[in-house]
Order: C-alpha cells, then structure tokens, then sequence
C-alpha cells in the first residue's frame, strides 16, 4: 500500500533524528507521480528553534522542489500527529492528502485534542490515521524510556 511505503520512508527519518538525540518524528511529501519532494525530521534540539518541525522541513523543501508556495495533490505521511503549527502550514500550503502514524494526545490536531481540518479555512485535506502506528508509537516510547 502507498501509505505504508511513504510512513516507512518518514520512519527513516524518524530514526535519523533519535540517533541525534532529537525527538523521532519524520515527515515525507510526496507529489502526484509517486516522487518525494520534501524530507524533514525534527530538529529542535539542533537548531534550538521552536518550529523546527519535521513537517515545516518536509514542506520547506517540497516548496523549493517545486518552485511553488501550493503544495495542491501532495501527499504529506508524517510519523506523528501534526501539531497546532504543522496543521494550520498543512492547510496554507494546501497539501491534499496527511497520513500520520502515532496519535499525539498532548497536541494533536488532527482530532486528538482539536481537529483543525475540520474547521471552516477553505481547504479540507484528506486524513489517514494511525498508518504503521504501532511500529511509530513504539519508536516515541523507547526513545522517551531511554531518556529517563
């Protein structure tokens, strides 16, 4: 299935940033023929910046790839569930299609605490929830675990 392969390549990215010390979370979008445009991790820690988010990367770069602000028919596969900024820069740059893997309980927005998709913006993307959300929830708790 599309989802999974494109959750897999996010995982990758997942796993880049723990082993930097950041929290797992990897986003990937991928265009209307199939070809990734945009790859992100979290950097936070790194870049000792708030919003750097692995889908404000992933959107950074697919912005560049394709010379355009509108990311229209771009699919966004994220391993965690977007937060308050990465949705309202999801609905900005019209990305069509979110897929995320882990539910994120403290700030998700995509139905966990608020689901801003479903607020009256004018775009409405299409959502995918808890794609390989096991195997993304269980790389957040062995990172958190090894932290403590």
């Amino acid at each position: 299935m599309e989802h999974e392969r494109y959750m897999r390549e996010a995982l990758a990215l997942a796993r880049e940033a723990a082993d930097a010390g950041e929290v797992p979370v990897g986003c990937v979008i991928v265009g209307p023929d199939g070809q990734i445009l945009g790859r992100g991790r979290n950097r936070r820690q790194e870049s000792r910046d708030a919003t750097a988010h692995a889908e404000i990367e992933a959107i950074r770069q697919a912005c560049r790839s394709l010379g355009d602000w509108r990311l229209e028919d771009c699919t966004l596969a994220v391993t965690l569930e977007p937060c308050p900024m990465c949705a309202g820069a999801i609905l900005m740059s019209r990305i069509s299609t979110v897929i995320y893997g882990a539910r994120e309980p403290a700030s998700g927005s995509c139905g966990s605490v608020i689901d801003l998709f479903m607020e009256r913006y004018g775009h409405r993307p299409a959502v995918y929830a808890e794609v390989l959300g096991e195997d993304c929830a269980a790389m957040l708790r062995s990172f958190f675990q090894n932290r403590r």
